[in-house]
């Protein structure tokens, strides 16, 4: 008898320490060791914001922002395309189609979720085949690839106008929201690998800002990208720490606390090497950006810091049982509290300008980061990870393979009086065993796409 009260005893002790390290776990625990971000880094995130509002809102008569604010940051004479639902029908979220003049930036951003859209769910959402869709040497989410392929073979040859008539010191940039954060990601891995079809451009002018980033990636692949894949992340969002698949997190929206709370309970029990060892785990890409604003014990919001970093382990693999999860998820969130953090940033850095000696230290770390990032994947045996040193040596012995001259999967002949076919490409990158199940060219990856 004493035998079994004991055991008792232990079994509820243990709950009860679980259930208090879980309750008590808050979101700025996932980036406390991170260092903080820069204002010139993290500048263009308000904007952002408000250029993917606006594919949803009236610029002079908005409702999504505050009247007293107003879209600020950006012209109405800069949008140059806006699509609705009766235009994209089921393949994808609307989008709009920027020309930033005065920072001679294109943009092209697409909207989050429509909860009360069917096709969201239907076509884009449940459409993952979770486990069958590889790309560039990882899985991605399919239904946000095929959105992703959508949008590039109807505008790529408008980009590549623009991109022409702004000059060759022109940025291309994708960005967006929820859902339409994992299709700009995925956007993004195209152009990268398909750089001829926008002539030529280089990969450092590329850029993709996800906010409230969905898991749309292997982790081999998300960092592989960090370089040009900014993901921006507000205190507890829910999202981007949910493993399970997207389509499940959105059909159970309106009892989401018991689902996150189950989820919660079950990645308790599985060890982070079989995280990693799982090639088909999908997760938030690129570099992270933490904007925190609430501490421990706290409802309340505090002035927000931003900490920015490229994770390989703690990629945001811990449950926030919050009260702000769903809140912190919401778009005009992430605008007002990033617009402040970016204030508090300009404030702190007038007081201790850096010199430009700095500033440029700053940018080389970054590059070493994501080196850092690289060898620390494959250190850890994540599955598909690039092996750096392997890559520096064929770059030292192939300098024409460069991140900005490298050759791309098309081919050697121009493409500008043609369309580019983004199936095309990814096919390339992936074909068929036997059985019809998808796996990667690694033949073709290995002659015609130069990974970095």
């Amino acid at each position: 008898m004493s035998v079994s009260c004991g055991l008792e005893c232990v079994l509820c002790v243990g709950c009860v320490r679980w259930m208090w390290k879980r309750l008590t776990y808050i979101g700025a625990y996932d980036s406390e060791t991170w260092p903080p971000a820069s204002p010139d880094d993290f500048e263009p995130v308000p904007r952002i914001c408000q250029i993917i509002m606006a594919v949803s809102d009236d610029l002079d008569n908005p409702k999504l922002m505050p009247a007293t604010r107003g879209y600020t940051q950006i012209d109405g004479a800069g949008v140059h395309k806006r699509t609705t639902y009766d235009e994209v029908g089921t393949a994808c979220p609307p989008y709009i189609v920027y020309v930033d003049r005065r920072r001679n930036e294109v943009v092209l951003a697409v909207r989050g979720l429509n909860l009360v859209r069917n096709a969201d769910y239907k076509v884009v959402l449940m459409d993952n085949k979770l486990g069958m869709q590889m790309f560039d040497g990882g899985y991605v989410h399919h239904g946000l690839l095929k959105a992703a392929q959508f949008i590039l073979e109807r505008e790529t040859e408008t980009l590549r106008e623009l991109l022409r008539q702004q000059g060759p010191d022109c940025k291309l940039i994708f960005a967006g929201h929820s859902l339409g954060s994992g299709i700009a990601a995925l956007m993004t891995v195209l152009v990268v690998n398909n750089r001829k079809a926008f002539g030529n451009i280089p990969r450092s002018h590329i850029r993709c800002y996800a906010l409230a980033p969905a898991r749309c990636m292997s982790l081999n692949l998300a960092v592989k990208y960090a370089d040009v894949i900014y993901s921006i992340v507000l205190q507890d969002d829910f999202l981007p720490r949910t493993p399970t698949p997207l389509e499940y997190i959105f059909g159970s929206i309106f009892c989401l606390p018991c689902l996150l709370f189950l989820f919660c309970l079950r990645d308790t029990f599985k060890q982070d090497k079989k995280k990693f060892k799982d090639p088909r785990r999908l997760y938030a890409p690129g570099r992270m950006y933490h904007i925190v604003e609430r501490k421990f014990c706290s409802c309340a919001r505090y002035p927000p810091e931003v900490r920015t970093a490229i994770p390989v382990e703690g990629r945001f693999e811990h449950i926030v049982l919050s009260c702000s999860t769903t809140a912190d998820h919401g778009i005009i969130w992430i605008e007002r509290e990033s617009a402040l953090a970016l204030e508090l940033m300009k404030e702190k850095e007038k007081a201790t300008t850096p010199p430009a000696e700095q500033k440029m230290e700053r940018l080389q770390s970054f590059k070493e980061e994501h080196k850092n990032a690289l060898h620390r994947a494959k250190t850890l045996d994540v599955p598909h990870a690039i092996d750096i040193s392997k890559e520096e040596t064929h770059e030292g012995a192939c300098p024409a393979s460069s991140s900005d001259t490298h050759s791309e999967t098309t081919s050697s002949e121009p493409k500008s009086a043609g369309r580019t076919s983004w199936d095309e490409l990814v096919d390339k990158l992936f074909t068929r065993d036997d059985d019809g199940k998808l796996i990667v060219n690694r033949d073709m990856v290995a002659r015609d796409v130069a990974i970095e």
